[in-house]
Parts: structure tokens; sequence; C-alpha cells
């Protein structure tokens, strides 16, 4: 089954940048073409994006392709298709890597089993559930990617395509 996705390198020193080219050909087979571009958010490294198209679990592969390297800012996406929930890499230098399935929509979701696990687990504590939740949610590595999510005037524009 074949779906799509986006990765997004929010921040990399450009040394490594010709290195992440050659990772992802590396873990597609395939040619990769990445318009690097300086990242206004954090002076002297650089921001690029690649959308992909590939079987289901590429998004998986290309992740774990890209985790442990030093100084890295990313987040690779793959679309829901047939079958199969969609997912949300992201990973910053501070935190490491955190995985969100998501739906059609690109919401997080979180299955029902977790939802009560984490009721569980907080004995009734409020502020216990808000903190599971927001660590299910992956809220710390969105915090930390928002100032990086935007590249500033003239950053292209991505559109989302559905599979279906």
């Amino acid at each position: 089954m074949s779906t799509r996705g986006v990765v997004f390198i929010h921040s990399a020193p450009a040394a490594l940048c010709p290195h992440i080219t050659w990772a992802l050909e590396s873990a597609t087979g395939s040619r990769v073409t990445i318009d690097w571009t300086p990242q206004p958010a954090a002076p002297g490294l650089m921001r690029g994006e690649w959308s992909w198209i590939g079987e289901q679990g590429t998004g998986a592969r290309l992740a774990s392709t890209l985790r442990g390297w030093q100084g890295m800012r990313y987040e690779v996406t793959e679309d829901p298709s047939a079958g199969s929930d969609g997912s949300r890499w992201s990973h910053t230098p501070s935190l490491g890597i955190h995985h969100t399935a998501t739906s059609s929509s690109g919401d997080a979701v979180v299955g029902e089993e977790r939802l009560k696990e984490i009721l569980m687990l907080a004995q009734g504590s409020p502020d216990a559930i808000e903190e599971m939740i927001e660590e299910v949610l992956g809220t710390e590595w969105d915090n930390e990617l928002e100032a990086f999510r935007y590249a500033g005037d003239g950053a292209p524009v991505r559109w989302l395509h559905q599979v279906g």
C-alpha cells in the first residue's frame, strides 16, 4: 500500500546537509533533492523539506535514519492510508524522538487503552493526568519546534494531499 509524507529538517548544521540527503536516499533507494535555506530562528543553521511517496512504514524508516544525528531538529510525517493511521515523528537535540499516531486531519490520536492506563497511573490526580496526556501528545516537542516550523518570509507553501 502506498502513502506519502514529508521530512521537515527544521534545523541542521550546514556541514550535515549533504549527509542528510545521502542518508534519505539510502533509506528510500531514490533520488532526494532538498532546497536548503538558512533557518531564521537559529542563525548559522539550515532548514529544508522533502515530500516523499512510498510504502507504508517509510516514515518510520526515515525517522530512524535521522535519529541520533547531533544538532538536528526534524519531523517526519506519514499520511494515513488504507488500513493504517498516519504518524508524526518529532526530534529535538534536548528531548530526543517522539512518535504520535495521527488522524486524516493531522490531529494526534490517543488510543483508548493508553487513556485507561493514564487514568489508572494518575490515581485521580488532575495534575498527573494533564502531565501524562501532554507527554503522549508530544507537547514538549511541539513547544520546542514551534519557532523552527516557520521559515519566515518566502517559505514554500506545502499542500497536503489525502491518499485515498
